[in-house]
């Protein structure tokens, strides 16, 4: 705490100047816990690979969480003075599984997640491309700590090699399966991509916060993990002072956060239907499917305006 004061004395008196040393320290901090990491993390992923020992799959997950534990640490010394009202559910805990929605605005949203999900949730996973595993450290870790790696295969693959239909599918399912027998918490940001204003008016999309949602991967993580599951979390993040960068969190900008968790209600038919594989195979379904996502988007874009009007109370 007493660092803490320390830069919040800095921002105060030399608001530049905290917000260089802010951002210099988190990235030292970062860097340094990431190098430190990768070579324990390549040892216990190569053991893991090789043998399949579950003391090493542990491992590799007590070395992710003290990273993001660190980073955490980082965000309370750097950002000490701050207006982050969390809600989520009490009878969350670590050794759950659970999938999470979200709305998405910023690179930021994923190191929030993490942020109040430590000692709470179990390790965020979140769907990536394989092709991540090629970047040095970051890529190999996701693949260590059994993130979904997608490969996806573009509408011209498919015409040259008609084979190709349907195994992103496939292999997609084959690493959500990889998550079953331990605690997980797998985000899904259904909108596909950060909001922007502009991109909300070329969707025209009905929502005065958020993009259109889509519902495919979520249908896609329910069927391979609908037995497995505690629950699924909505989650909404709102920035009052407007969408921030990741140099902002590190620098010290984000004073105000409201953070939203709460527990979504699936009809058991639509659950049911989807594990039968209906969402890929009966229109029907996929219906059912967009009609459910999408008055969890209507009640979510409600909820932002709530959240927002909080803070002008």
């Amino acid at each position: 705490m007493r660092l803490a004061s320390v830069f919040q004395k800095i921002h105060d008196r030399t608001p530049k100047l905290g917000k260089a040393v802010s951002l210099a320290t988190a990235t030292g901090v970062i860097l340094g816990n990431s190098f430190a990491g990768s070579i324990p993390v390549w040892l216990m992923g190569a053991t893991k690979i090789i043998t399949g020992a579950d003391v090493a799959d542990k491992a590799i997950i007590k070395i992710a969480n003290h990273w993001i534990k660190s980073n955490n640490a980082v965000i309370d010394t750097v950002l000490p003075k701050k207006d982050w009202r969390i809600q989520l559910p009490e009878d969350v805990d670590t050794s759950g599984k659970y999938l999470l929605v979200s709305n998405h605005q910023s690179w930021v949203d994923t190191s929030i997640v993490q942020y109040i999900g430590q000692d709470r949730l179990p390790l965020t996973r979140f769907f990536t491309k394989f092709e991540l595993i090629y970047i040095p450290i970051v890529g190999q870790t996701f693949y260590f700590l059994d993130f979904p790696m997608m490969r996806r295969h573009s509408k011209k693959q498919i015409a040259k090699n008609p084979a190709l239909q349907g195994k992103d599918i496939i292999e997609a399912k084959r690493a959500c399966s990889l998550l079953k027998d331990k605690p997980f918490t797998l985000l899904n940001y259904l909108e596909g991509t950060r909001f922007t204003q502009a991109k909300r008016d070329k969707q025209n999309s009905p929502y005065t916060h958020l993009l259109k949602p889509r519902a495919g991967g979520l249908a896609l993580a329910i069927n391979a993990l609908g037995d497995e599951i505690d629950g699924i979390l909505d989650m909404t993040i709102v920035y009052p002072d407007g969408i921030p960068t990741y140099a902002d969190l590190w620098q010290g900008n984000i004073q105000r956060l409201s953070v939203d968790v709460r527990y979504l209600e699936v009809p058991d038919n639509l659950v049911a239907a989807i594990q039968n594989g209906g969402y890929e195979e009966d229109e029907d379904v996929k219906a059912q499917m967009f009609a459910w996502v999408e008055q969890i988007w209507q009640d979510k874009d409600a909820r932002i305006n709530e959240m927002l009007t909080k803070f002008e109370e």
